[in-house]
């Protein structure tokens, strides 16, 4: 798995995980960049309440979270310590998704279905790298086979059964990384990350027809499609969404082309492409060509997201699928 690059810290956090408690520690704590002190440590053996206040006046953490764990206890203090709650396991006798994992870990036949790897992980945060064909979730009670159940396999064969949960989602046969939060903190955060925009990802896909403009920007609304309850349409009338695209490599009808979302809509690249008379190879939905792949050439293959505690860069880049280089080749010999 890669490693985590992290840059520019807001707070150089003394704080490691315990079990199920995340344990702030005095030091590195106490100022902020410019060395300024932000807040009094609190004395030792200080109730909850004033760990707490301390813990809203310091700013570290959202005051959404801070509450919640104040609500059931989880804020105390134990010397000079501040010990939170913070890493509360999922029940797998009764978590849906922990369930099938745990029915899949005796099944060795189930098991050997879920075919995605991590690709990074710490305590907070798990990127798991999805194969085209396989659905992120389920779309009714009990179905197998996602990568929520991949994911809640992985973390049970650590003996660590956190309650994963999915940050953003990929379309069933588009291949590549999708973010998963670990614990209640990095969840909150990472979707205020998703809401504002601030999560960035990357794809590659192969498009037909040749582009005029080497790089471009198409802003055009996406809304369900009246006379085909599985398609969407640009046009108005739909939600904002915006993509920018920038061509690699173009072909004699064909181009490989670098995708960047502002916004995440439903099959928003495989619209807004065959919107403006690109459709992805292999995307028959929207008007692309299956006689070189079954489905659409789209692999979301980077991501750069910012650490729900450390506050540093977290980039991660999945490999190209198998299917990815005998389309290249194909292309480029037309």
């Amino acid at each position: 798995m890669q490693s985590v690059s992290s840059i520019g810290f807001n707070w150089q956090i003394g704080a490691r995980r315990e079990g199920r408690r995340l344990v702030l520690l005095p030091q590195g704590l106490m100022t902020d960049d410019s060395g300024t002190t932000v807040a009094q440590w609190p004395a030792a053996q200080s109730n909850s309440h004033t760990v707490k206040q301390w813990l809203a006046a310091a700013g570290l953490f959202p005051t959404k979270w801070i509450n919640l764990l104040f609500s059931v206890g989880g804020i105390q203090m134990e010397d000079d310590r501040i010990v939170l709650d913070a890493f509360i396991p999922a029940d797998p006798s009764k978590d849906p998704v922990y369930k099938l994992a745990a029915s899949a870990l005796k099944d060795s036949s189930s098991g050997s279905k879920l075919m995605a790897e991590p690709l990074y992980e710490d305590d907070y945060v798990l990127v798991m790298n999805k194969p085209a064909g396989m659905p992120v979730h389920a779309s009714r009670p009990g179905e197998r086979g996602t990568l929520d159940e991949a994911a809640a396999l992985h973390l049970l064969k650590r003996g660590d059964p956190l309650p994963v949960r999915h940050i953003h989602r990929l379309d069933n046969e588009t291949s590549g990384l999708v973010l998963y939060s670990k614990n209640e903190l990095a969840q909150q955060r990472l979707d205020e990350a998703m809401r504002n925009k601030a999560i960035d990802r990357r794809y590659v896909a192969f498009v037909q027809g040749r582009l005029a403009r080497r790089s471009g920007i198409i802003d055009a609304p996406i809304g369900r499609d009246r006379h085909h309850s599985m398609k969407r349409r640009a046009g108005a009338g739909g939600d904002p969404a915006v993509t920018h695209y920038e061509v690699l490599e173009q072909y004699g009808s064909a181009a490989l082309v670098s995708v960047r979302l502002e916004t995440g809509r439903t099959h928003q690249i495989r619209v807004h492409m065959s919107h403006t008379g690109h459709p992805l190879v292999g995307d028959s939905l929207y008007g692309g060509s299956t006689r070189l792949l079954a489905h659409q050439a789209l692999h979301g293959e980077r991501l750069l997201f910012t650490h729900p505690l450390y506050g540093g860069q977290v980039e991660v880049v999945s490999p190209r699928p198998d299917w990815f280089e005998p389309i290249r080749r194909a292309l480029a010999s037309t």
